[in-house]
């Protein structure tokens, strides 16, 4: 499965249990839309850092990071690459 399906899955999962995987469209803006509020935000920097290994307390956390679904994984992107050039 790929990353952003895991991240798609997440958030229907958690936040639009009436929508499918498959019709989230990784733009839509999360925030805007009213799907992740500022309790969401934390459901997802928790799931970051059990699934993705991501250390949050490492990284200065914008809201822009988990606007969209793209936005989220370009951060796992960064954030994993950061961490593995710090090792």
């Amino acid at each position: 499965m790929s990353r952003i399906q895991a991240i798609k899955e997440f958030m229907v999962r958690e936040f639009l249990p009436d929508v499918s995987a498959g019709e989230l469209d990784a733009d839509l803006d999360l925030l805007e839309a009213g799907v992740v509020d500022s309790l969401g935000l934390l459901k997802v920097i928790a799931w970051l850092e059990d699934v993705h290994h991501i250390n949050t307390d490492e990284f200065d956390l914008d809201p822009e990071f988990f606007r969209s679904v793209a936005a989220i994984d370009e951060f796992i992107a960064d954030a994993s690459r950061q961490q593995a050039e710090a090792a």
